[in-house]
């Protein structure tokens, strides 16, 4: 499904997301992770592994794709990239279905709240390791909130809960910023921690 599109920045078509979703009514509230979010416009979230090899080049590779291959890093689902892709679709359209919002602005707003902005780094002072905090680079953010969310879906999918509707039911929460979920509350923690090391 082709739309046609209006604007200054119109190029005739624009691609929608699995053929549902307009990622350019997208916005990114979060100024700091403006680049280290990608939302250029692909039918299948699927770059076929050309964004690999180089270092930092995961922030051109589509947020969901991201998201997608994070979900594969389990030993469930390791190299299954068309079962994790059918997981992510599934639980967008459970967003879609709950929130009735474009639900890559859910996935943006949950790994805004749930990117930790501060961290601890151990330093050496004469033989001893003293804890430090430090701000968190944006890219960091952005894959911590990816880990957190992931590990999330993860613990909570072992019960009866399928993995797209604890994915679905994460995101929600996340994008609320709601402490009782999984990610926010690791977020929480490791700023309570930094917090300490100040």
């Amino acid at each position: 499904m082709v739309t046609e599109t209006t604007g200054p920045e119109s190029t005739g078509t624009t691609r929608l997301l699995f053929n549902l979703y307009d990622l350019g009514e997208v916005k990114i509230e979060d100024p700091a992770l403006e680049r280290y979010v990608n939302l250029h416009s692909m039918i299948v979230p699927h770059s076929c592994g050309k964004l690999n090899g180089a270092d930092f080049t995961k922030s051109q590779m589509l947020i969901v794709e991201r998201l997608i291959n994070r979900l594969m890093q389990t030993e469930h689902n390791t190299g299954k990239k068309q079962l994790a892709i059918r997981i992510v679709k599934d639980a967008f359209e459970i967003i879609a279905r709950k929130t009735r919002e474009n639900p890559v602005q859910v996935l943006v707003q949950a790994v805004a709240n749930a990117g930790p902005r501060e961290e601890t780094v151990r330093l050496k002072y004469g033989g001893i390791n003293v804890p430090k905090s430090v701000d968190t680079a944006p890219q960091r953010r952005v894959d911590s909130a990816l880990k957190f969310i992931t590990e999330g879906v993860q613990k909570a999918s072992r019960g009866k809960k399928s993995v797209a509707a604890a994915l679905a039911d994460e995101l929600i929460a996340a994008s609320k910023g709601d402490v009782k979920a999984y990610s926010v509350g690791k977020k929480e923690e490791r700023e309570r921690i930094a917090k300490s090391a100040r």
